[in-house]
């Protein structure tokens, strides 16, 4: 009787599931907002006059917190559904949100070193001790002792370093939400909206120290607009749209940014319109519905961001325009956000101290150069984070390669043959 052949044999390696092609604008949009944050933490420079804060409520961070929910939900989400729970746990979906969390909390604080060693280092070089007392440091000089014990606890942060806990805490919470909104996406929804209202109504935050008051990006309530992006990341990794297209609303939304635009800049309609929201304020009506309040993401703010997502998610030259040559540049931002991010604040602050020394403000030739190469270096950055990237189709690195070298082996054992199969 012949003997079983124990000789490996090598089959047919099968294809790979098709995956759903990456959203152009995703990437784009992520890195337009990253850029448009940056010009926006040189103050004086002549290129902040052109970001999207000035054709509305919102600006770039109200983008980025979409942006950052759309991500997540689209990388996280697929964990959660009852089959991959069932085959590989809960853990196994919350912890590459939690390690996520604690990452961006580590940045946090070495950005926060950085910005420290930046302002002193200008204070010195350039005999400018003004800078000490800029974005919250004086604190730190001052009630040393407390401070120190408030960049750990989060209790104190410094301007234009101080969006990272904001989102660390929402990815804490990120695996709840990505539950709820896999099975009850509107509840989600509705929960949202209702915990924003009360962050308004009893002014709910977490504690600065040693400072008075609270967070400057709020996370009670700007999980609003990380919750919108969420739940259309999610929807969108199975190929839907979380809120169907609609010509009506659509035209709505249209309505909200042009009415915008002209409170902005119709005169008198602007001051005629604060007059009532102080007037409707007086009368009881929550602050967070009549004012322009940025911690606790007013009524009009998140209103006009809500708005322009919907506009700018509408029509497919969006989509194409962001899939271009042109939008190549800010894909490439996009996709190293952290990175991104981490290198625009160090530029941000370098420009900060720079201009702070020229002193010639907006009309300097520092005010027209730096931003520009703060975004080249940005760029540089990024390439560099790209290079990195595992390219598509490759083995992850260091894992084994049958005879073939096509992919990495697996030993299946089937009655008295082991074979290799990809």
């Amino acid at each position: 009787m012949p003997q079983p052949d124990s000789t490996l044999v090598a089959f047919p390696k099968s294809p790979p599931p098709a995956r759903r092609p990456r959203d152009p604008r995703i990437d784009a949009f992520r890195g337009l907002a990253l850029v448009m944050i940056f010009i926006d933490h040189v103050p004086g420079n002549p290129y902040e006059g052109w970001t999207i804060r000035n054709w509305g409520f919102s600006d770039a961070a109200e983008g980025f917190f979409v942006m950052s929910g759309v991500a997540a939900g689209i990388a996280y989400s697929g964990r959660f559904l009852a089959p991959e729970l069932a085959r590989h746990g809960l853990w196994e979906a919350v912890a590459p949100m939690w390690k996520r969390a604690w990452t961006l909390y580590l940045v946090h604080l070495f950005l926060t070193v950085w910005a420290i060693g930046i302002f002193v280092w200008g204070a010195q070089t350039f005999y400018a001790p003004e800078l000490l007392e800029k974005i919250n440091l004086r604190q730190l000089f001052e009630n040393t002792r407390e401070t120190l014990l408030g960049f750990p606890t989060l209790g104190h942060q410094l301007g234009y370093v101080n969006i990272l806990p904001a989102y660390s805490v929402l990815l804490l919470a990120g695996p709840a939400m990505i539950w709820l909104g896999l099975r009850r996406p509107w509840l989600l929804a509705a929960l949202s909206a209702a915990l924003w209202v009360a962050a308004g109504l009893w002014r709910l935050n977490l504690p600065n120290y040693p400072n008075p008051g609270g967070w400057f990006f709020n996370p009670v309530a700007w999980q609003a607009v990380f919750v919108t992006g969420l739940l259309t990341g999610i929807f969108l990794r199975r190929g839907e749209r979380f809120v169907p297209k609609s010509p009506w609303l659509l035209t709505a939304a249209l309505g909200v940014l042009l009415f915008v635009l002209a409170w902005r800049y119709v005169p008198e309609l602007g001051p005629w319109l604060n007059r009532q929201m102080a007037r409707a304020g007086a009368a009881g009506v929550p602050f967070n519905f009549v004012s322009h309040d940025k911690t606790f993401l007013a009524a009009p703010r998140l209103i006009h961001v809500l708005a322009l997502v919907y506009v700018l998610s509408y029509p497919d030259w969006i989509r194409r325009a962001c899939a271009s040559a042109l939008g190549a540049p800010f894909r490439l931002l996009g996709r190293q956000g952290l990175l991104v991010f981490s290198a625009g604040t160090l530029m941000a602050l370098f420009c900060q101290v720079l201009m702070t020394a020229d002193g010639s403000g907006a009309s300097g030739w520092l005010a027209w150069l730096l931003p520009p190469l703060g975004v080249a270096v940005m760029l540089i950055a990024a390439h560099l984070g790209d290079l990195r990237r595992p390219r598509p189709g490759g083995p992850p690195a260091g894992s084994a390669t049958h005879a073939g070298g096509e992919g990495p082996a697996r030993r299946v054992r089937t009655g008295g043959v082991v074979s290799a199969a990809d």
